[in-house]
Parts: C-alpha cells; structure tokens; sequence
C-alpha cells in the first residue's frame, strides 16, 4: 500500500534549553537566556487586557506594534515585519531567498536555528571559524563563493556571548558582494556597555542587503509570547510579508509588547540587575579556576578544562539538585556549559551549588 511520504530534510531537529529534567519540572532554569526579572508591570497589565478582544481575529500586519517601533526608534513603518518570535522571520528569509544548492555562511559557534532552516531550505550551510569564541570577519570573507546567498549573524553571539566591533562589522558588509544578504540578529544587544560596539539596527537602517532582527523573548521577558520583530529593505520585506502566514502573532503576545517596548525604566532595571550579577559571576568562576570569555549579554559560557572537571557530570548534579543550565555538546563546544544570570535567588543557589560540586 502506497502512503503519503513527507520530503527528507537534511536537518537536525532544534533542541531547546530545557524546562525539565527527566519528566520533573525544575525549580531553577538557567538554561534558555530568558529574562532574569521577567516581564514588566506593564507588559503584564496590557497582557491581561486581552479578555476584552478573545473573539476578535489579530491585526494581520500588527499595526499598533509597528506603528510604536516605528515612532521609537525613528524608523520607516513600511519596512518592519513582525513574525511569532524572531525564528520566524529566520525563517521566513531562509524561503524566501534559497534554492536547493545556495551556500549559508555561518560562524563556528551561532544559533543552531540558522543552519536548522538554511538546510530545510535545501542550502548547504558553510560554517566559518572563530578566532577564540570570537567571530572572525576574515574567515567569513573566505568562505564566500559565487554560490553565497546568506550570511548569519547574532551581535552578541549566541552562545559564546562574544561581540563584533562596529567597525568589523561595517568591513564585512562592505567586503561582501552587493547581492549577498546579511542578516544580524540583535536579540542581546540591549545588554552590551562596550564602546567599540554599535547595534545592526543602528548601523544597518539604510541599507539595501542587510535585514536587522529583534526579539521580545530576551530582554523584556516575553518568551512565552512568541514575539519578535525585523527591519529591511521595503523590497525584501514586502517579499518576506507575501509568505507570511495570516495573524501569524496573537492579540496578547501584541499588546503585551506595545507596552514592554516603552517601559524604559523596567529595561534600565533588568539591565542593571544583570550587569550586577555577570560582575557576580565572573569573580566566583575566576575564584574556582573555571575558564570563561565574560560574554557581553545575559549568559555566560564556561569551561571546565583547566580545572579537569566533566561539564556533563556537572550539568547533571546542578540537575539532579533543581538547577537547568545549558550543555554546549549541540554547539560543537567541548565540555562547556552555557549559563543564564537569573533573579538573585536563582544566582545564589546556582552559585552555592556549583562551589559545592567544584569543591567536592
């Protein structure tokens, strides 16, 4: 009997920071690089004022949010599309500029999720490597070839926490053929203070190849919404809106971001709160020895070689006492471990925990 056969991807399902562990739900997830202080006030008040519009279908261009960003930032309206998290605008690029046989330039160590739908897409994914966990704008030129279409790209990177230099980054656009396009996600660039450093949107809102994403899962704490946002060329973005799905992003998801997005002193808070605690962090993985780049965002990446330690014998035991935080084995990143700074408490009992285990 003949039945329906889906397509074969090439391509890795994604894996998630996890919630649980072994069907147990853990008290602490310090796994994902969600918000340590979660939405704000604001954003919870506009979420529960939903109940008022369940009946009604979403805004299918989401209007209202664009119209804010548009206002806040200074930007052309025409030229933002909002999609049900950033993912999907990734994912809306990588259909609507490759083929079967196109090449994706990714650096060594990025978001699992470029290569994901760059292979579904049928592109062969070309991976660049880093000088030290940081992104080399010279390997990424040498990878390119007649076949190039897309270049990847997470300023803070994702998950080595490492930056791209404004000037780096504005060499590399240059140095790229006009027709290669250049995607830089931003969904960390909230938390970086280094002057050599200059967001893609801030860099990139007139140009005519490159598309600038953002999220509401990190810094504003909407993960569970599904929420982001991207800003291109009127041209590609009218393209990336032609396969867009219809009311592609809920009604709460929309209201609770239109008033995340203006709360700035609920952003200078988070902002401060992690500054605070990666200070916390580097000085205790300094104290016992563990290796660590001190990443620009609100995650840390830390190696257990120098102190012979196993990263999956300590992932487990932070497990097995309630604490999730991220293995790198997905990332090609050798016994490592990606952390997230969470709330205080969180900060303390990870902290309390993993002297304990380091010490033992």
């Amino acid at each position: 009997m003949n039945l329906p056969e889906p397509k074969k991807f090439n391509a890795q399902k994604y894996e998630a920071g996890l919630s649980r562990f072994k069907k147990r739900l853990l008290n602490i997830k310090l796994s994902a690089n969600e918000s340590a202080l979660g939405p704000s006030p604001k954003a919870i008040k506009g979420y529960n004022s939903i109940s008022k519009i369940l009946k009604k279908y979403p805004d299918p261009r989401s209007s209202s949010l664009i119209k804010i960003l548009s206002k806040k930032f200074r930007l052309d309206s025409k030229r933002i599309i909002i999609g049900s998290g950033s993912d999907q605008i990734f994912e809306l690029i990588c259909r609507a500029f490759l083929k079967k046989g196109d090449e994706v330039i990714l650096p060594q160590h990025s978001f699992i999720i470029y290569r994901i739908y760059s292979k579904i897409c049928g592109a062969k994914v070309i991976f660049a490597k880093e000088n030290n966990f940081k992104i080399s704008i010279k390997n990424i030129i040498l990878k390119v070839t007649k076949k190039t279409k897309i270049v990847f790209l997470a300023n803070p990177n994702n998950p080595t926490g490492t930056i791209i230099a404004r000037k780096e980054l504005l060499l590399l656009r240059k140095k790229l053929r006009n027709n290669i396009l250049l995607v830089v996600d931003d969904a960390y660039h909230e938390y970086v203070k280094d002057k050599q450093y200059s967001s893609g949107l801030s860099l990139f809102s007139n140009s005519k190849n490159v598309i600038v994403t953002r999220t509401f899962s990190k810094i504003y704490g909407l993960a569970g919404l599904r929420i982001g946002w991207g800003y291109g060329p009127k041209k590609l973005i009218e393209a990336l809106e032609l396969i867009k799905p219809p009311f592609n992003v809920n009604s709460a998801a929309l209201l609770a971001a239109s008033e995340a997005i203006r709360d700035n002193k609920w952003l200078k808070k988070e902002i401060s709160h992690v500054n605070k605690w990666s200070n916390i962090f580097f000085k205790t993985f300094k104290e016992l020895n563990i290796e660590t780049n001190r990443g620009k965002a609100n995650f840390m990446l830390i190696n257990f070689n120098k102190i012979k330690k196993n990263s999956k014998k300590i992932f487990l035991k932070l497990a097995k006492s309630g604490i999730l935080v991220r293995e790198m084995k997905v990332y090609n990143i050798p016994n490592s471990l990606r952390v997230t700074i969470g709330n205080s408490l969180e900060n303390k009992k990870f902290i309390l925990k993993l002297k304990k285990i380091i010490n033992v």
